[in-house]
C-alpha cells in the first residue's frame, strides 16, 4: 500500500530542479501568449502564465520577446539571447528589432510607466514626442524649458524635460532628456541619441540589435 506514495515522491525529486543548479534558457520560438523554451536543452513549449518543471515561469510572450522568470529574476529573451540562471554577464539584455516594409525600426517602449510606439532615430538628438504624445503619458510638458524647433509646417514651440525612465526590450534607462513639440508632429516617438546613447547597437540581415552596456 505505501508502493503510490513512494513513486509519488520519486517522480517530485525527478522532475523537480534541485536549489542553485544553474539553469541555461534561450526561446527557440516566440508567439503572442506562448514560447518555446529551451531549458538546459529540453524544449517546452510554454504558455503566458505557466512554468516548466525547471521552474521556469513564462510571464509574457509575444513574435519579438519572452518575459521569463527564474529564481524570482525577471529576464527579457529574444531569438538571439540566452540567459543562464547564475552567470549574471549572460544576462544582458538585449532586443531584436525588424525593419518594417517603410525601412524603419519600431518597437514599443515603457516611458514613465506608459507604454508607446517609437522609432529607432539614431539622427535624433534626443527623444522626441509631440504634444499629444506627451498629455497621454501624463507629462505636465509646459513646466519644461520654452524654445522653437522647425518642421515641415514651420517653426512651432517646444519644451525640453527630462523622462523619468525609458525602458524598450527590458533595457532602463533613467533621467532622459527630451523634446515635447506642440502639435501633431512627430507621428511617431522618436527614440533618440539620450536614450540610445546609453545602449550598443548593430544591424545585422535587417535586424537591429539593442544591448544594455550596463
Amino acid at each position: 500500500m505505501y508502493r503510490p506514495i513512494l513513486r509519488i515522491l520519486l517522480l517530485f525529486l525527478i522532475v523537480k530542479a534541485p536549489v542553485g543548479i544553474a539553469l541555461e534558457v534561450f526561446a527557440q520560438g516566440l508567439f503572442k501568449g506562448a514560447a518555446v523554451l529551451v531549458i538546459d536543452g529540453k524544449r517546452s513549449l510554454l504558455k503566458v502564465g505557466k512554468r516548466s518543471v525547471e521552474g521556469v515561469l513564462l510571464v509574457e510572450s509575444n513574435p519579438k520577446q519572452a518575459v521569463v522568470e527564474i529564481d524570482g529574476r525577471r529576464e527579457t529573451l529574444t531569438l538571439s539571447r540566452r540567459i543562464s540562471s547564475q552567470y549574471n554577464e549572460a544576462a544582458k539584455k538585449e532586443l531584436a528589432i525588424r525593419r518594417n516594409d517603410a525601412n524603419q525600426f519600431i518597437t514599443t517602449a515603457t516611458i514613465n510607466g506608459v507604454r508607446k510606439q517609437v522609432l529607432v532615430d539614431t539622427g535624433a538628438n534626443t527623444v522626441a514626442m509631440s504634444s499629444a504624445h506627451a498629455r497621454l503619458i501624463g507629462l505636465d510638458y509646459k513646466r519644461g524649458r520654452p524654445g522653437r524647433v522647425r518642421t515641415a509646417s514651420g517653426d512651432v514651440d517646444a519644451f525640453s524635460l527630462n523622462l523619468d525612465t525609458v525602458i524598450v526590450g527590458g533595457i532602463q534607462v533613467n533621467t532622459v532628456m527630451a523634446f515635447v513639440i506642440e502639435g501633431s508632429f512627430p507621428e511617431t516617438i522618436l527614440l533618440g541619441m539620450t536614450y540610445l546613447n546609453h545602449v550598443n547597437m548593430r544591424e545585422q540581415d535587417g535586424i537591429l540589435y539593442l544591448q544594455a552596456k550596463y
